[in-house]
């Protein structure tokens, strides 16, 4: 028996599960929300008790402290020695990582290098990777890329129409993100349909404060929404997702600011908190609209014509698709979206909405389309951490 534990720290969030490999065991798992905020949430479970405080939590840095404090306070572990095994989630691994690797030195300095690709990312990972390292000095870790899975996109759906020596010279193309996430949700969907997943076509919707689309063919991905950066895509918490490029320019001339700031602006300002003024949380957007706030109304509908009509484009692509499939915090939780999503394909993809079984369910695997839907809509919390686990084991050889 190896004790692993897999560590997925997002823009905004650490989430993190125990275990005990290869039997898969969870000991305790856990998500720090609200990274960055007065407010943010600490939520542990362990011996079927589920413990939750708030308090400050300005960076990572202090996020994982609280973790490995956790594991110890609640005697989870009797020593932090116990744990073998760390497998991070690192958003950007470019065109270097098309797989898994072990985090040594060597990977760590080329994920540095990748941060410019995934600035709001990147180095919270890596974060996450020193601040573990420092903790657990005779572990070994392993880094697990989001953009490993998407690597099976065909070019005349990765490349940019630009000029063709900018990726030969820069790399400069779609890579998408998530991609440990769509590749569980994909699967495990397969599996409750009782189905092969190399003979379904699915769209999954990764929807939380970063949010990407994907369309996966016979198990494997041939689109998705993000592209050179996690920027790109549907709206998010705060990204802007896909603009027209030329408003870059132009807000540069009108706010005298540098592309730099701007880009800033599209990463951390932007999106539900940009149109809303309220905040990048969906909870709050939902109170708003609760209140009449018009533009917290705006944002809901802003957010749901995004993701309809990158869910149409890919349809188009598939053919046909036999499951669509909502995941991440939002996806897995907010109804009023996911109504609000599914009511704007539902015609065309000839879905039957169970709206009572969708008002009522939250973070629960079911299937919320009755058996006359063309196209089955499910809800699979995702568990990328399993993933991490099970790749963390194979890598290391524990």
């Amino acid at each position: 028996m190896t004790k692993i534990i897999s560590v997925n720290a997002g823009s905004s969030s650490l989430k993190f599960q125990l275990f005990v490999m290869p039997e898969e065991t969870v000991l305790t798992s856990g998500i720090i929300e609200r990274i960055g905020l007065t407010d943010g949430v600490f939520t542990i479970k362990f011996n079927g008790e589920k413990v939750t405080f708030t308090q400050s939590i300005p960076d990572h840095k202090v996020a994982v402290a609280l973790v490995l404090e956790a594991l110890i306070k609640h005697k989870i572990v009797d020593s932090l020695e116990e744990i073998k095994g760390v497998g991070h989630r690192v958003v950007h691994g470019g065109e270097v990582y098309a797989a898994s690797v072990e985090l040594n030195t060597d990977v760590e300095k080329a994920v540095e290098a990748l941060a410019e690709l995934a600035p709001l990312h990147n180095p919270a990972n890596l974060v996450g990777f020193r601040a573990f390292k420092k903790e657990l000095p005779n572990a070994r870790h392993v880094a697990v890329f989001d953009t490993a899975f998407h690597q099976t996109m065909e070019d005349d759906i990765y490349l940019y129409p630009i000029p063709y020596e900018y990726y030969e010279s820069y790399k400069i193309r779609r890579y998408g993100f998530h991609g440990t996430s769509h590749y569980y949700v994909s699967q495990r969907v397969a599996q409750l349909m009782n189905k092969d997943a190399k003979d379904i076509n699915v769209i999954t919707c990764h929807l939380g404060n970063g949010a990407s689309i994907a369309a996966v063919k016979g198990g494997l991905s041939v689109n998705t929404s993000m592209g050179f950066t996690p920027l790109a895509g549907i709206m998010m918490g705060t990204r802007s997702g896909d603009i027209d490029p030329a408003i870059i320019t132009f807000l540069m001339g009108k706010l005298n600011k540098s592309a730099e700031a701007i880009i800033d602006i599209l990463n951390k300002k932007s999106g539900m908190l940009g149109v809303s003024g309220i905040s990048s949380d969906a909870r709050d957007i939902e109170n708003g609209i609760t209140a009449g706030n018009p533009r917290a109304i705006l944002t809901r509908n802003l957010y749901a014509n995004r993701v309809a009509q990158t869910i149409g484009s890919y349809f188009v692509q598939l053919g046909h698709v036999d499951a669509m499939v909502f995941t991440g915090g939002l996806g897995e939780n907010d109804v009023k979206v996911r109504e609000a999503i599914i009511d704007r394909v539902s015609e065309a993809m000839g879905i039957n909405l169970n709206r009572e079984l969708n008002l009522k369910t939250r973070g629960k695997e079911v299937c919320l389309s009755d058996e006359k839907s063309k196209t089955a809509v499910w809800i699979v919390p995702t568990n990328e951490e399993l993933v991490i686990a099970q790749d963390t084991l194979r890598i290391l050889g524990l």
